[in-house]
């Protein structure tokens, strides 16, 4: 049976920090709690923790510097929903209400999840939700939040992660798991097949369309070359989420952080990394810390001396350039940054390493590299794209 078109949507970028380090901050608590979750689940199992043949569609989303959002229709009322591959659960109403629709149904359970730099408790309803013109899901359990907190700037979250980290988020249900949006989609024949392609390139303005998220298939036109494949990792607490193992190394300078496990998530800004690895990179590259921003700065001579920074994936170096290793200068202001300064965007994970979640590879990652989560075959795809080597980070402010 031929497959029908992929259905396009596009992604921008918002930049919404409200206050000195935010990001580092948010980045840094979202980390720990992803620890926390983690934990709870490998004590009581995957339903016990306490947090909680068709065709590829393409989602348009929004970055705001922590985050980047898709428009989503909730029965009939549009929603900028955080698109989050470090969870699971779909909700709504931490900015816009939601608004019942004739094919709400509420189920009576309630719903609560905490993500280290927010939370949200409501009650669960079974309603029509659309991710694209013709990717219409009839019968999708969301939430509907009562109390949120920690989202400013955006109406929720789509959780594109492991199924797995639904289960135990109902508080009066505890061994339920619940469906992904991407698994009813699946379920419904909608899809080609049974990944998420995700793709972003790096953005000088706020509100710059840069992205794509294509359920059940890959867009072949943001990519060169072919993926190249890798296992999701049987390391906890890694496994539970969008995990694979990797090095990292500095030039020909040394190791940064020996093969380790960590994941790869779409709700974490920067490039963080186990606090003995950070500690050599500091090392290598010179970096003071900055009070202002929470991030690394150098001067503009050690920019001319900076190195590549190379994560070794399966057998495959992926480069990050000086300039991907930047905070975009053109940004500067927005995470109360000098207008002249230059930030690194590796950040201190603030645990050392060993520990089964040595590195988390933010947006800052997956603005140069296409990704794609083959959730049929439990692996990783990455490859080079058109943006790889861009050299527009370090563009003066604007």
């Amino acid at each position: 049976m031929a497959s029908r078109p992929r259905m396009m949507l596009p992604l921008a970028k918002r930049v919404n920090s409200t206050g000195s380090a935010n990001i580092v901050k948010f980045d840094q608590d979202r980390a720990r709690a992803t620890r926390q979750r983690s934990q709870a689940s490998d004590a009581t199992g995957p339903a016990g923790g306490s947090f909680a043949v068709g065709q590829a569609f393409n989602d348009v989303a929004i970055s705001q510097a922590v985050s980047y959002v898709v428009e989503v229709l909730v029965g009939s009322t549009p929603y900028s929903l955080l698109v989050d591959t470090g969870s699971s659960n779909t909700w709504v109403g931490a900015g816009k209400p939601f608004v019942p629709s004739a094919s709400t149904r509420p189920t009576g359970d309630i719903v609560s999840v905490t993500y280290g730099s927010g939370s949200f408790t409501g009650f669960e309803v079974i309603e029509n939700v659309t991710l694209a013109d013709g990717l219409n899901l009839p019968s999708q359990s969301i939430g509907v939040a009562a109390q949120a907190m920690g989202f400013d700037g955006v109406d929720g979250i789509l959780g594109v992660g492991p199924q797995d980290l639904t289960c135990g988020t109902l508080i009066n249900n505890p061994k339920k798991c619940l469906s992904t949006v991407t698994d009813t989609a699946w379920d419904l024949g909608l899809l080609d097949s049974y990944e998420l392609g995700i793709s972003f390139s790096p953005s000088q303005y706020v509100d710059q369309k840069n992205g794509e998220m294509t359920f059940g298939g890959v867009d072949r036109s943001k990519f060169d070359g072919d993926l190249s494949y890798v296992p999701l990792t049987t390391v906890s607490p890694a496994s539970h989420f969008v995990g694979y193992d990797q090095s990292i190394r500095y030039g020909d300078m040394g190791s940064v952080l020996d093969t380790a496990a960590g994941i790869l998530d779409t709700g974490t800004t920067l490039i963080l990394i186990a606090s003995d690895a950070f500690q050599r990179y500091q090392d290598f590259t010179g970096a003071k810390a900055d009070d202002d921003t929470g991030l690394l700065s150098i001067t503009q001579e050690q920019y001319g001396n900076l190195q590549n920074l190379y994560f070794k994936i399966g057998d495959i170096d992926y480069a990050l350039t000086p300039d991907a290793q930047i905070w975009p200068r053109a940004l500067n202001a927005d995470i109360g940054g000098a207008e002249d300064g230059i930030y690194l965007i590796v950040a201190d994970l603030q645990s050392d390493s060993g520990r089964g979640l040595d590195f988390i590879n933010g947006m800052s990652f997956l603005e140069r590299y296409y990704a794609v989560y083959d959730i049929a075959n439990s692996r990783i795809g990455l490859a080079k794209t058109h943006h790889t080597d861009d050299e527009t980070n370090h563009l003066d402010s604007q």
